[in-house]
């Protein structure tokens, strides 16, 4: 990490703090509750993009996806939509990256079906729960497409194997293995060293969860090992990133929620993610 990088984000761990403290002095005065965006009570009758919500500038793009029942995941709307915005202003405010706003001046963010043809406006987008992803034959081969042309696809938020089973196999549906083989993206890869230096793929739990004094594994030991796994087109350029046993969404959405989950998984979850986006951003 530069020096400048170091103390911008220095200066970030306190700016987020004092939100932090600021959100919970609310709350006991009965200010506003918590963000919102958990599990399901989202359905597809939400906002997608449209042609007119691009202007050139950074916009945190979301896929929208069916949820199978025979899947192991929260659908698609887990963290939605702080965690996306959080990031936007983090994105924003610790590099030089232009993140569109509304009128109100928020950080703009966008929803998105694999079949709207507004996907190839996104140069990334990003999944959480995939592990109850379904996908039929026109959403995969519009992925794959996506991904040869360029975009750049983060999952992120899948615990223990059925998961990461149940994901690949709908992956593969859109990229075959023997094409397109799954690897563990090592610490000297190039994505890990675009801003921050990341010496370490963290385990991010739930703000629940860590609070519940269960530690960091959701799923105890079938979950023990976080992973960052990534798929590479022909060229060498990585197309996918994969987060398996950790959740970097609850880094970002409940940043402001409590001091203690910040600084535990805060830092850590904001220099990988923005090392991720500036890497799909420049490559």
């Amino acid at each position: 990490m530069n020096r400048r990088a170091s103390r911008l984000l220095a200066a970030f761990v306190i700016a987020a703090l004092l939100c932090a403290a600021t959100v919970e002095a609310q709350r006991r005065r009965g200010g506003f509750g918590g963000f919102g965006g958990g599990r399901g009570g989202f359905g597809f009758g939400t906002r997608t993009a449209t042609p007119k919500d691009f202007d050139g500038s950074f916009q945190f793009c979301r896929i929208i996806f069916r949820n199978s029942p025979e899947g192991d995941g929260g659908g698609w709307s887990v963290d939605w939509p702080r965690a996306d915005i959080n990031f936007s202003i983090r994105l924003s405010e610790l590099t030089k990256t232009h993140v569109g706003r509304d009128a109100s001046g928020e950080p703009k963010h966008l929803l998105i079906r694999l079949t709207d043809e507004e996907l190839f406006d996104c140069p990334f987008v990003m999944m959480t729960e995939p592990g109850g992803a379904a996908f039929d034959d026109e959403e995969a081969a519009k992925l794959r497409l996506y991904l040869e042309k360029g975009g750049f696809l983060w999952a992120d938020d899948f615990w223990g194997e059925y998961a990461w089973s149940w994901w690949v196999s709908q992956l593969r549906k859109a990229l075959p293995a023997a094409e397109f083989p799954i690897f563990d993206v090592p610490l000297d890869h190039p994505m890990f060293h675009t801003q921050f230096e990341v010496k370490k793929v963290p385990q991010i739990p739930s703000i629940n969860f860590f609070f519940g004094g269960r530690g960091t594994s959701e799923r105890g030991a079938d979950s023990a090992v976080p992973h960052a796994r990534g798929i590479a087109d022909k060229k060498g350029r990585m197309i996918v990133l994969m987060t398996h046993n950790t959740d970097f969404g609850d880094s970002w959405e409940r940043e402001g929620d409590d001091a203690t989950y910040f600084v535990n998984f805060g830092p850590d979850g904001y220099a990988f993610g923005i090392d991720a986006v500036i890497y799909a951003l420049t490559h």
